[in-house]
């Protein structure tokens, strides 16, 4: 369960991957709660997960959101969090998509806290497909 706190009249909840507190957003608090669904629920290893790092899109720096890696360090899905006011539209998960035109992750996730779309992305023949639940990630 994440731990909060109130620091200087603001909101604070404890980011256990980046080991310190981040301001409480809406958008964060999404994350943070998936984050916990990941480790705890399908019992992905923490050390497997990076948040919110610089990458380049189409030679634009970018910041993801989650990245969850495979046991032999490439990425196995990218996760675009949004606020739950923002509605999982075409525009998030193309969003996603671009990030992961960098990242070559097999999956792709998108939440909004409410809501959460898996999809399979096949490079080969150039398809995204939906899934019905959380994939296996190896």
């Amino acid at each position: 369960m994440p731990r909060v706190r109130i620091k200087d009249n603001k909101s604070e909840i404890f980011d256990f991957i980046r080991k310190k507190w981040v301001a409480l957003t809406p958008e964060e608090q999404v994350r943070q709660y998936f984050l916990h669904f990941l480790t705890e629920e399908r019992g992905v290893a923490a050390s497997h997960i990076a948040i919110e790092r610089k990458i380049e899109v189409n030679s634009m720096p970018r910041r993801f959101d989650i990245v969850v890696f495979s046991g032999d360090g490439s990425p196995a899905m990218v996760v675009e969090c949004k606020q739950p006011a923002v509605p999982l539209t075409q525009n998030v998960a193309e969003q996603a998509a671009r990030y992961n035109m960098t990242l070559k992750a097999p999956f792709v996730a998108i939440t909004n806290g409410e809501s959460t779309f898996f999809f399979k992305v096949d490079f080969e023949n150039e398809k995204v497909i939906s899934l019905d639940d959380f994939p296996e990630i190896q």
